[in-house]
């Protein structure tokens, strides 16, 4: 993986040209490692991309025993979980500290070792994303919750009981606490207004290879039959989606051409028709999606974000870059989560005209219309873009300040880069592989 410190400047004004790779999803791959403890044997995952989250996960899991080895092939792990074990707290936080994943260890580590230790949780700040409801989830399941100075600290006197759960919002996370905990507990457990995400149904998928009894209903409604054991599974992971879209606009943006290997069209068929409405070209072959700038304007479009099969949160900031190009008002409305738009302040010291806005613009009424948070953007374009110094807000934004000083005449001097290893795989080599003019402070290369 590149080295780097954590600024990087950007010499905008060159259009991206060539290929990149993406591979499995950071939304599902965690999620499977942490899968493979409640088996009672190895599990091999396949397609595994070298990101920070994935090695977080891969930190946790040696904590509690579980052997994690490469694979025969390139990304590939083999994860072992005969031999699980409590961690040390310390240990545990100094892990833990910037990923929220760990709250998905609670179930299966009660269902392993009758209890388990969650430290305070980071992430991202984009908005709420209240954990709380994960501890309610695990109480209805039968687990004590104890709250300690250091974290939380759940038990399992007895076997987990499965439960009827509605969820007031279809949440990514809050359906895989319960599909990771319902798998072993006894009985049937019904969620209702589930998340139904590619990534979610990638996740049943690798539980019923693992044993479990999961059925989906299309009124977002999910029957798990609980099972007494669960056995290792192998499995290759779906690739990312979101990634693949960050190129995408990307190469939009900068009026650049970029064959995204690995990508797959059934996952990205309502943002490939949202970048089609845009203006922007795509051809689709058997080993990836080719996207690019055909020439001549690019639309305004009003959009909407929304959970799957919606126009999905994280493919919004990277393509309200291209939307500062388009021509017209473009009108962005967000859906999932309160405080997404909060990056576009950058933008607009770059030169573009981004007006937020407390209404619905664009759509229906959604949950945050009446609650005084700034969730509808208008883009007024196209407008030329200037180099600055900017400093990332979070791990999409990121990327959108990427592609905003890659569109951009001129310097920018991108702070906190780092964070971006959280979802793109070696993405500083990718940009150098497609042309782009990028280096650290001092004149250093990049790769």
């Amino acid at each position: 993986m590149t080295r780097s410190n954590d600024v990087l400047l950007v010499h905008g004004g060159t259009p991206l040209e060539g290929e990149i790779r993406v591979r499995g999803a950071k939304n599902l791959v965690p999620k499977a490692m942490v899968a493979a403890l409640l088996g009672s044997g190895p599990s091999r995952l396949r397609n595994v991309p070298d990101i920070r989250d994935v090695r977080v996960v891969r930190g946790l899991l040696q904590l509690h025993g579980v052997t994690v080895r490469p694979g025969d092939e390139a990304g590939e792990l083999v994860l072992d979980p005969t031999h699980v074990e409590s961690a040390n707290v310390a240990d545990i936080d100094a892990h833990a500290g910037s990923s929220r994943i760990p709250i998905l260890f609670c179930g299966p580590l009660l269902h392993r070792l009758g209890h388990a230790f969650i430290p305070g949780l980071g992430g991202c700040d984009i908005g709420g994303r209240p954990i709380d409801f994960h501890f309610d989830v695990l109480r209805q399941f039968g687990a004590t919750i104890e709250k300690r100075a250091d974290g939380q600290y759940l038990e399992a006197p007895h076997r987990l009981r499965g439960t009827k759960i509605r969820l007031p919002y279809p949440s990514v996370g809050s359906t895989e606490q319960v599909l990771l905990t319902a798998v072993l507990a006894e009985g049937v457990t019904e969620l209702s207004n589930a998340a139904v995400e590619p990534e979610i149904e990638d996740l049943i998928c690798v539980l019923q290879k693992m044993g479990a009894i999961i059925s989906m209903d299309t009124d977002r409604t999910i029957r798990i039959t609980g099972v007494d054991k669960l056995g290792g599974y192998n499995h290759r992971a779906l690739p990312d989606r979101l990634e693949a879209a960050s190129w995408a606009s990307a190469a939009l943006a900068t009026e650049g051409s970029i064959y995204v290997r690995g990508a797959s069209q059934r996952e990205m068929m309502t943002f490939l028709n949202t970048y089609r409405k845009v203006g922007g070209a795509f051809d689709i072959d058997d080993e990836g999606i080719r996207f690019w700038h055909p020439g001549g304007k690019l639309n305004a479009i009003a959009l909407e974000t929304d959970v799957h099969p919606g126009f999905q949160t994280d493919w919004q900031q990277p393509l309200v870059v291209a939307l500062t190009q388009a021509s017209g008002l473009s009108i962005v409305h967000e859906t999932v989560y309160e405080s997404r738009l909060g990056f576009t302040s950058a933008l607009n010291q770059m030169g573009a005209h981004i007006q937020l806005y407390r209404e619905c613009l664009g759509g229906s009424a959604c949950r945050f219309g009446q609650r005084n948070f700034l969730h509808s953007a208008v883009v007024s374009g196209p407008t030329k873009l200037q180099g600055a110094d900017l400093v990332i807000p979070d791990l999409r934004g990121g990327f959108s300040y990427l592609i905003a000083a890659l569109a951009a005449q001129g310097t920018s001097r991108v702070h906190g880069i780092d964070l971006i290893n959280r979802g793109y795989e070696n993405f500083m080599d990718k940009l150098v592989e497609l042309g782009a003019k990028v280096e650290l402070p001092g004149g250093q290369e990049t790769v």
